[in-house]
């Protein structure tokens, strides 16, 4: 053994690095621009963006804190991560919304429809959200091969070990290396889910012999206290608001060649994640009955505690190979994310407005350094993990309110934005735990109060106001009323693209329009659905809808079946 881990181990984990390396290093010759960098020139097919969703939405603080949960809570656990099963289907409709707007960074978006403030006030939000969500990463999963190890190697060694193998390959590729190594590290998301399962059976001797170890709420996918139905609830509803602000979907839901590729590979990419979540949660109901005596403030290395437990040789390595894949897709899409942001809404506004592509590349670079560097202080000092998801949600659903409404309500406004922002945040302040005087509220509490105020706040505010110029609402909605292949229409009326990239048209450009074709948007025409709507206008927002639909039962239909196998 060395270091808690044996030669052939070592071995596996070795042979995983140079390959990933080796790839990364291969793939850098396709970056010459900006474009290319943070959005892989708009060429992602089907296939790449599907495992590009599901590597950049899947990682291994996620698996350490479902399954830690689910330690304590049972399945019911699941659902720090299955908050948003019953979101994705509206991902199929947000898709071409990212993808139409032709932005780089979702900076853009604030910029253009309400101005600079609120776009600089998005940037410093979303820089905040990559470094606390990169120190989770970092922090989830130093936890769990720290304990595979026995201790012998200390999370703090773990997380930059990561940090260096992440960016000897990353930094230089951008978003189209991430494109070229997801496939790859999806295979082995999807070896982190379920690897355990089978071993942990064969220890406990059998479903029924770890089902008589523990409580009947152990498979159950309602908890009796901490994951209980309201919470559930309102988890869920603060996810489809918060999801359309998180920094990293504009090139997630937007890098495709056209407005299929995007729909197909944020929403079932997504889907495979979901499927994936049950075996994290199984795994830790399985460690309760085959590990017990961790405490709520242990829970977290159940994990790492299985696979140092039931794993042979040789699968250790394996294992430990799997939870670094599931870092390094977000790592990489976070990174390059943060890095647009740095250099198109802060460097580029205000230093400098043009540069070169070579010296573009440079800043991107360099930026990217900076934001692993900041979630690396965030790893080495946040104390828990589903504490810092909590937070995370919060956050993006403030800036989330504006986004829907931005899109909808033509007469939303800048006044509108800062009032809601400042109405969700302070309405949360108050009636939860953070300050001495407050009102100490639960989380589902403070999103039932919260989230009404942002909304009340943003539209009593933008109706008291001036409203924004009307070419500036013109052009944003030019945007939003032309497919993707159809942007010569675009150009004739003088609208800027901020990226255009490989666009292509999901059906042959004719006389008459694609969105009377089926390809309108039911988010962007929501509030006058009742002079629009017909079933052949929205053709493609309806159906992909309802087969997502199908695919959520389905997949809980899966889990409710799993848990009552006796």
């Amino acid at each position: 053994m060395f270091f808690g881990l044996s030669l052939a181990d070592w071995l596996v984990v070795v042979a995983y690095v140079l390959v990933v390396v080796a790839l990364g290093w291969w793939t850098t010759r396709r970056v010459r621009t900006g474009g290319d960098y943070f959005m892989a020139g708009r060429r992602g097919n089907k296939i790449a963006m599907i495992a590009n969703a599901l590597g950049a939405g899947t990682h291994t603080d996620q698996a350490i804190a479902v399954a830690g949960a689910a330690y304590q809570l049972g399945l019911a656990g699941i659902w720090y991560q299955w908050v948003y099963l019953f979101v994705t289907p509206f991902f199929w409709i947000l898709a071409p919304v990212y993808r139409r707007l032709r932005y780089v960074t979702t900076a853009d978006f604030y910029e253009e429809r309400f101005g600079s403030k609120l776009s600089n006030a998005y940037v410093a939000m979303a820089l905040l959200y990559f470094a606390m969500d990169l120190g989770l990463i970092l922090k989830g999963t130093a936890l769990a091969i720290s304990a595979i190890t026995g201790g012998q190697i200390p999370t703090e060694t773990v997380i930059m070990f990561i940090v260096i193998f992440f960016l000897t390959y990353s930094v230089l590729g951008g978003l189209t290396s991430a494109l070229s190594l997801n496939l790859l590290q999806g295979v082995f998301i999807l070896v982190l889910s379920f690897l355990l399962i089978p071993f942990a059976l064969a220890r406990g001797g059998g479903i029924a012999v770890i089902r008589e170890k523990l409580p009947e709420f152990m498979f159950s996918f309602v908890a009796p206290h901490e994951v209980t139905l309201f919470f559930i609830v309102m988890i869920v509803i603060n996810g489809l608001v918060g999801i359309v602000a998180q920094p990293h979907h504009m090139a997630i839901a937007g890098s495709g060649k056209t407005e299929n590729s995007c729909r197909m590979g944020w929403t079932y990419g997504t889907f495979t994640k979901r499927i994936a979540t049950l075996g994290w949660a199984f795994v830790g109901v399985f460690a309760a009955a085959l590990f017990p005596g961790l405490t709520d403030k242990s829970r977290e290395l159940a994990f790492g505690i299985a696979v140092k437990n039931l794993l042979p040789v040789g699968l250790v390595g394996l294992m430990v190979a799997a939870m670094t894949a599931a870092v390094l897709p977000v790592c990489h899409n976070y990174m390059v994310s943060g890095s647009a942001l740095f250099t198109r809404n802060i460097f580029r506004k205000y230093f400098r407005s043009t540069v070169s592509n070579r010296e573009e590349l440079r800043i991107a670079r360099s930026a990217s350094v900076v934001i692993i560097l900041a979630g690396v202080v965030i790893a080495l000092t946040i104390p828990s993990i589903v504490k810092g998801l909590i937070l995370q949600m919060f956050l993006t659903s403030y800036f989330g309110i504006s986004f829907y409404m931005g899109i909808m309500w033509r007469r939303a406004n800048r006044y509108g934005v800062w009032a809601s922002v400042g109405a969700a945040f302070i309405t949360n302040l108050l009636v939860g735990p953070y300050l001495p005087f407050g009102l100490h509220l639960g989380v589902p509490y403070q999103i039932a109060l919260f989230l009404p105020a942002g909304f009340a706040a943003l539209i009593a505010v933008s109706i008291m106001t001036k409203p924004e110029p009307d070419d500036k609402l013109d052009a944003v909605y030019a945007l939003l009323h032309t497919p993707v292949g159809e942007e010569d229409r675009l150009k004739l009326k003088g609208i800027e693209m901020k990226y255009e990239g490989d666009s292509r048209p999901d059906e042959e450009v004719s006389d008459v329009a694609l969105e009377d074709r089926g390809h309108s948007l039911l988010l962007v025409d929501f509030l006058s659905l009742g002079k629009k709507f017909s079933f052949k206008r929205y053709r493609i927002d309806l159906e992909g809808f309802g087969l997502a639909l199908l695919f959520v039962l389905g997949i809980f239909a899966v889990g409710l079946i799993t848990a009552s196998i006796r």
